[in-house]
């Protein structure tokens, strides 16, 4: 290339999304197969959801309403905070990526687990931070190792609670104890995408009684619980001075008007939601349980997702599934070579996805 681009993106590997269904089904002449790898939910969306969507479809020549009032202050209200505490995004990267290019000056640095959401890393490097990636410790977040890279050139850290790929989580005690290790001119991002799957009481929430540090941002999701993938709507709660500079300087209609709508019928309809949690839960009990008996233990999980060690190279296992028409997650790339991580579907992809395994170990 004769353009010179910045040297910090040279060391940026592009995200890598999950396989597409339609991209297998073509490549395999497969019909019917099954996507459990990029834990997105089995169950769809709210019919609240889809009615909205429809009633909302004649108004698409005009442009979104770009501060989302309705869907601020329905957050507002469900999570005790004002509507000047919400950052609304293109998805929760997107709030992630204003984050990093509000607060991070060329050479100030961001920690962050390793691995992590690959979004953390290309946001600060495109941000002309630099990005202090953090190891694992027992396929966990290491805080004390963590708080021990602290230093007078770190401007944020980012932390994943239920963590991916693992499924670990962070107790109220372990944060509580961390956060007194960070200076006050620290953001501490905290990633909440699962949180509404956890089920230990002792796990963190931040938002379980409003907001308490100025230093926390907490991101959230509707492409989990919710089922709202493909409308691509997430949202960080902060303290109003975060959120004002947020605001400032994200585009103005990075939430379209269809994702406002169906973000705002999700959160009426709480039945769906449980429906969407049970089944979930439900999910990941039994293939804990299958895998167990297969004499293959997943990792403990707070999430929607388990993960595996098939006890092989995790590659050749995931494009075996793939000849069959099962799209899991290799997790080859986050240095974990002989693991797989599958998210809970339907309780016929669960099944599905069991005696695909069994085949493809015996084979």
């Amino acid at each position: 290339m004769k353009f010179k681009i910045s040297e910090t993106l040279n060391t940026i590997k592009a995200y890598e999304a999950g396989k597409p269904l339609k991209e297998l089904e073509r490549e395999y002449n497969i019909e019917k197969a099954i996507k459990i790898a990029s834990n997105e939910n089995p169950i769809g969306f709210s019919a609240k959801v889809r009615q909205a969507v429809m009633d909302n479809l004649d108004e698409m020549n005009r442009y979104p309403e770009s501060a989302g009032y309705d869907l601020c202050n329905k957050l507002a209200a469900k999570f005790n905070v004002t509507s000047q505490n919400i950052v609304l995004g293109n998805g929760s990267d997107d709030v992630i990526s204003l984050l990093a290019h509000a607060f991070l000056n060329p050479g100030e640095e961001a920690l962050m687990p390793k691995p992590s959401f690959l979004m953390y890393e290309i946001s600060v490097k495109t941000a002309k931070g630099v990005a202090i990636a953090v190891p694992l410790k027992d396929f966990a977040m290491d805080l004390a190792a963590m708080a021990e890279k602290i230093t007078p050139k770190t401007k944020m850290i980012f932390l994943t609670n239920p963590f991916n790929p693992t499924g670990s989580a962070l107790t109220k005690k372990a944060f509580k104890a961390f956060v007194k290790k960070v200076p006050d001119n620290v953001l501490i991002i905290l990633d909440e995408a699962y949180i509404e799957f956890v089920r230990d009481e002792t796990i963190f929430n931040s938002l379980e009684s409003g907001l308490q540090d100025p230093r926390v941002v907490t991101l959230r999701t509707f492409s989990k619980a919710y089922g709202l993938a493909g409308f691509r709507v997430g949202y960080g709660i902060m303290d109003t001075e975060v959120a004002e500079v947020l605001n400032r300087i994200r585009q103005p209609f990075n939430v379209n008007s269809l994702a406002q709508a169906a973000a705002c019928a999700a959160l009426d309809d709480a039945l769906f939601l449980d429906q969407s949690i049970k089944t979930t839960h439900d999910g990941i009990d039994f293939l804990s349980q299958k895998l167990d008996e297969m004499g293959i233990a997943p990792l403990p999980t707070q999430a929607n997702f388990i993960m595996l060690d098939v006890k092989t190279d995790a590659t050749k296992v995931f494009k075996k599934l793939l000849e069959i028409g099962i799209i899991t997650r290799s997790l080859k790339s986050y240095e974990f070579p002989t693991f797989l991580r599958i998210n809970a579907g339907t309780s016929e992809e669960n099944k599905v996805f069991i005696d695909g395994l069994k085949k493809v170990l015996r084979g």
